[in-house]
C-alpha cells in the first residue's frame, strides 16, 4: 500500500493529509530533541487518523463515492487477483484481432479451487494508462473475454468477472470492428453459460462498457463504486450542456451501491476498509474474496439448466414500470 507523502489525496481527504503533515513534523520534532517521548501524540494522531477515515466514509456524497471509484491509489483488477488468487495464468489474444490490453483474464486459483478470473484493467501510471486504453476494452477485449469464459465452460470452471471501466472504447475503429455486437453476443451468451459466474464491481461500471462482462448468477458491488449507464458528467453535458452540473447528476442517477441493491440490480454491497479500498490493498482484496467464496457457494451446486433458469428470471425481473390505463 502506499504511503505518504506518495499518497494522493481527493479534496474532501484534506483533513486526513492534515493529520499525516502532523505526524511528519512530530517525527522531526522527535528527531530534535531525543530526550522527550512523542510516542504518545504519535499514537493519538494515527487514531484521529483512522477517526477521520470513519466520519469522512459515512458521510460521503454520491459524486464523492464517484470519485473514491476514480482514486489513483484505489487496486485494480490485477491487484486483486495477486492479493486473491495464486498460481494465476494470463491468457492472451481474441483469436481474431489482437491481444486488448484493457481486457485481463486467465485461470487461477482462489482458497484452493480453480477459477477463470477476468475484469478491465487501468493503468498506474501514464504509460500504463495508455497501453490499457484507461480501463475502456475495444470489440477484441470483449471477444477475449468470451473465449475466456467458454474455455471455463469447456473445463467446468467458475468465472469471475471484476467490473472497472469508464465505458467501452467509443472510438471510430472499435465501431468498424463491431463494437456493440460484441457486447450484445457477450450478454447473451452469459446468460447461458452453464458454469457459476459471479459479478464484482471494483471501480466504476458504466454503460455497455460493464454490462459486457456483467451477467452472472450474483452481482456484488463494492460500497465506493458505482454503476450506471452513463457517468455523471455526461449526464451533466448532455442535460445541462456543462460538466458543472456533475454532482447533481450523480445524485439524480442513483447510481451508489445502496441505490442499486435497492433497485435490486445488485445482490450484495462489498464492505471496504475504513476509508477506502486504496486505504488497504490486502484488507480489501481478503473481505472481497470471502463475498466471491459466499457467493459462489450458493450457486454453485444447482444443476447446470437450473442456472440458466435463475438467471433468465433474474434478470427478466429487473426494473420498474406502470401502465397507464388507456
Amino acid at each position: 500500500m502506499p504511503q505518504y507523502p506518495n499518497r494522493q489525496f481527493l479534496d474532501f481527504e484534506k483533513p486526513i493529509k492534515d493529520l499525516y503533515e502532523q505526524i511528519d513534523d512530530t517525527k522531526k520534532l522527535a528527531e530534535k530533541n531525543p530526550k522527550i517521548d512523542y510516542n504518545a501524540t504519535l499514537k493519538q494522531l494515527e487514531d484521529s487518523i483512522l477517526d477521520k477515515r470513519k466520519e469522512i466514509t459515512e458521510q460521503l456524497t454520491p459524486w464523492q463515492r464517484v470519485q473514491l471509484s476514480r482514486h489513483p491509489d484505489r487496486p485494480y483488477t490485477l491487484k486483486y487477483i495477486e492479493k486473491m488468487c495464486t498460481n494465476f495464468v494470463e491468457l492472451h489474444g481474441d483469436r481474431n484481432v489482437k491481444d486488448d490490453k484493457a481486457m485481463v483474464g486467465g485461470f487461477a486459483q482462489i482458497d484452493g479451487e480453480t477459477v477463470m478470473i477476468l475484469g478491465q484493467q487501468k493503468g498506474v501510471n501514464t504509460k500504463m494508462r495508455q497501453l490499457r486504453n484507461f480501463g475502456m476494452a475495444n470489440p477484441e477485449g470483449y471477444r477475449k473475454a468470451l473465449r475466456l469464459m467458454r474455455l471455463a465452460e469447456k473445463f467446468n470452471k467458475p468465472v469471475i468477472a471484476l467490473i472497472d471501466t469508464p465505458g467501452a472504447f467509443p472510438g471510430l475503429e472499435a465501431e468498424e470492428r463491431g463494437q456493440g455486437e460484441a457486447i450484445a453476443r457477450n450478454i447473451y451468451e452469459m446468460i447461458r453459460l452453464k458454469v457459476p459466474v459471479v459479478i464484482v464491481i471494483i471501480g466504476e461500471g458504466a454503460s455497455g462498457g460493464a454490462l459486457g462482462i456483467g451477467v452472472g448468477d450474483k452481482v456484488l458491488m463494492m460500497e465506493n463504486t458505482w454503476y450506471t449507464v452513463i457517468s455523471p458528467e455526461s449526464c451533466s453535458s448532455i442535460l445541462w450542456r456543462s460538466w458543472d452540473k456533475k454532482e447533481t447528476a450523480a445524485e439524480q442517477l442513483k447510481l451508489t451501491a445502496k441505490d442499486m441493491k435497492g433497485f435490486g440490480l445488485v445482490d450484495e454491497i462489498v464492505h471496504e476498509p475504513i476509508g477506502g479500498a486504496h486505504w488497504d490493498y490486502q484488507d480489501a482484496a481478503d473481505i472481497l474474496k470471502s463475498y466471491i467464496l459466499k457467493a459462489l457457494n450458493e450457486v454453485k451446486h444447482k444443476a447446470p439448466a437450473e442456472r440458466i433458469n435463475d438467471r433468465i428470471e433474474k434478470y427478466g425481473k429487473m426494473g420498474f414500470w406502470e401502465e397507464v390505463p388507456a
